[in-house]
């Protein structure tokens, strides 16, 4: 079979199997006991519940939690189960101990998700990558000799086979580390959350060894089982984790940034008064130099006749007559000082008032030390955002955690393949690189389906030998193959 084949055979299993889930109610109710809050991180919280015996819910299985009272009904994913203890995220908090709940599973709807994912792959080519996922599906096709004996290593596909699962997860951290230091964006799964939180930790202690920085580049998509893998703190690897943080800061930024607004528009008035008395104090201050010159030009005028006065008798006779020929004689020289003298009075009286204003305008036009440099800061900070109306913008704007786009900030992203099958954050993101741990282990529609959203390389590790312990690729005889 082609690739498009084998997706179109799928499909068709898929919803047989929807169907017979539907007509055999295999999603009936289960009453759990004794729940307990295990950690909260951001808006997700991690609760275990003990199950009646017999019961086993599949990992990353959707189901909808109602408390005792009918009341707070939330939803949520089993991530883990081990014997009766059940391990199930929620999206609301039901308290630190719930007495009892009742779990509705979401078998169907969970199918469904999956088949409609392996459909729009098909109905829409132009957005899912098919040329790596024609060599995975030749794999599929193939039993536990021949994928042994299935080419190891290429530009677009490359498996990992050994029986020793140590050697196989540190290969795979050697590669991831070199395909990140190439910019390569990398979808890790492995088949349960346990083993994909083991797997994180091995590429989280083989990065920091190569000297990357792994908080940066990693992400762990659903709330982690453990709480360390390989001497790494997983709960700082969490996406929920690490996009609480992120918009926890940047709410904090948008505070300081208000904060500085605030301040800015507070200055800015008070600094434009400021600037107004002070354009008041200069002109003051200008009138007060003139008339100042204007009083000194008539000391000196007035110095200058009484002087003459004083001298006007021992004048020559010739400088004398010369003078009374101008009208200026010692009578007219007396009216000269007495013109001068008021003119000076006026003066002096236009001085006071000058000064009287000086005196009141001075503290008024007064700028606090410190307080022009502050507002100069904050109004550079401001332009560099784009001037006040933008800072408005970005004030008024609500804060809506973008999944998308943090998630295509991070170099690796690791996931349990039922999950990136199922949720539609997966189905408008795409990654150059597809790392598969543990693959025998995986269901061949999960791995389709995570195959569709890579456009470069796959690789594919695991132990050939579990192809057929697990069957999870098994595919119809020879005579049903021709047939289709």
């Amino acid at each position: 079979m082609t690739g498009t084949e084998l997706i179109e055979w799928w499909i068709t299993r898929l919803e047989a199997e929807r169907i017979r889930l539907t007509e055999t109610g295999q999603d009936a109710p289960v009453v759990a006991s004794q729940g307990r809050l295990v950690h909260t991180t951001g808006g997700l919280h991690l609760y275990e519940f003990i199950v009646p015996a017999g019961v086993q819910l599949s990992v990353d299985l959707p189901v909808s939690v109602v408390p005792a009272d009918e009341e707070d009904t939330t939803e949520g994913v089993v991530l883990r189960q081990g014997g009766n203890s059940l391990s199930v995220q929620l999206v609301d908090a039901l308290g630190c101990d719930v007495p009892s709940v009742t779990l509705v599973p979401d078998q169907v709807g969970l199918v469904s998700t999956s088949a409609s994912r392996l459909k729009d792959m098909l109905a829409k080519p132009d957005l899912y990558h098919l040329g790596p996922t024609e060599r995975l599906a030749s794999l599929l096709q193939m039993q536990d000799v021949e994928a042994e004996a299935f080419p190891s290593a290429s530009s677009v596909f490359t498996t990992v086979w050994s029986d020793d699962r140590s050697f196989r997860r540190q290969k795979l951290g050697n590669l991831a580390m070199e395909l990140i230091r190439a910019n390569k964006r990398i979808l890790l799964i492995s088949p349960d959350h346990l083993a994909c939180d083991e797997m994180v930790g091995m590429v989280g202690r083989t990065m920091k060894a190569g000297g990357l920085n792994h908080t940066t580049w990693i992400t762990r998509y659903e709330l982690p089982i453990a709480s360390q893998a390989g001497g790494i703190d997983l709960h700082e690897l969490g996406f929920e984790a690490q996009m609480h943080q992120f918009y926890a800061k940047s709410q904090g930024n948008k505070a300081s940034l208000k904060h500085k607004y605030d301040r800015f528009r507070e200055l800015a008035p008070f600094l434009s008064q400021k600037e107004a008395k002070q354009k008041d104090l200069d002109e003051v201050r200008l009138l007060e130099w003139r008339l100042v010159t204007q009083l000194r030009d008539l000391q000196v005028k007035m110095a200058d006749v009484q002087k003459t006065i004083k001298d006007f008798e021992h004048l020559p006779l010739f400088q004398r007559l010369t003078m009374q020929a101008v009208g200026k004689n010692a009578e007219s020289l007396k009216q000269y000082c007495a013109l001068y003298q008021g003119q000076m009075d006026q003066l002096n009286k236009e001085l006071d008032l000058a000064k009287g204003r000086i005196q009141q305008l001075a503290p008024e036009a007064a700028v606090p030390s410190g307080r022009r440099a502050e507002f100069e800061e904050l109004q550079e900070q401001i332009a560099k955002l784009g001037g006040t109306k933008k800072v408005r913008e970005l004030l008024a704007a609500e804060e809506h955690p973008n999944r998308q786009a943090f998630i295509q900030n991070r170099r690796l992203v690791a996931a349990t393949p039922i999950r990136v099958a199922s949720d539609p954050l997966f189905s408008r993101v795409r990654f150059d690189v597809l790392m598969v741990d543990e693959a025998p282990r995986i269901a061949a529609p999960s791995l389709l389906a995570a195959a569709g959203l890579v456009r470069e390389r796959i690789i594919v590790s695991g132990d050939p030998r579990e192809i057929a312990t697990f069957g999870q690729w098994a595919m119809p005889g020879p005579a049903i193959r021709a047939a289709l």
